[in-house]
């Protein structure tokens, strides 16, 4: 079995215990990729990580930097698990129009993933990069 991250928060860790067997290698992947990426980031630092609505969230220590990232099974869904953010950003509008045809997405809140496949690397450290800087961000009006 690959070495994952160590985790820092127990409670944590109890939950990614929770994940089925056959889901948990995914996720933990998922999750070291979250961190990776926000170590080479320019400007996300250290990362929080929570327990947010019942699931493992990641978050920039430093205020105003980036949006929450949750990482969650897709209920009623089989083998699909997600990486969520707030569904009240721009976030996934932003990822659909860079990544429409190589990612799946699920509404507004989530690029959706499927058990066993590899992670589309590139694609999905964009977007969580995207993410972690969302606040951090200039808008456009």
């Amino acid at each position: 079995m690959a070495k994952h991250r160590p985790f820092d928060d127990p409670r944590v860790k109890a939950l990614f215990d929770t994940f089925p067997r056959t889901l948990r290698a995914d996720v933990l992947t998922l999750r070291d990729l979250i961190f990776d990426t926000a170590s080479r980031t320019d400007g996300v630092g250290a990362l929080t990580e929570t327990l947010k609505w019942g699931q493992p969230a990641y978050l920039p220590r430093k205020p105003r930097t980036g949006s929450t990232i949750r990482i969650g099974a897709l209920s009623g869904q089989g083998g699909r698990y997600a990486m969520f953010v707030h569904c009240q950003t721009t976030l996934v509008s932003n990822f659909r129009q860079l990544y429409e045809g190589q990612l799946a997405f699920e509404g507004n809140r989530a690029i959706a993933l499927m058990r066993g496949e590899a992670l589309p690397r590139a694609p999905l450290q964009h977007c969580i990069a995207l993410a972690l800087t969302y606040h951090a961000r200039p808008r456009r009006r």
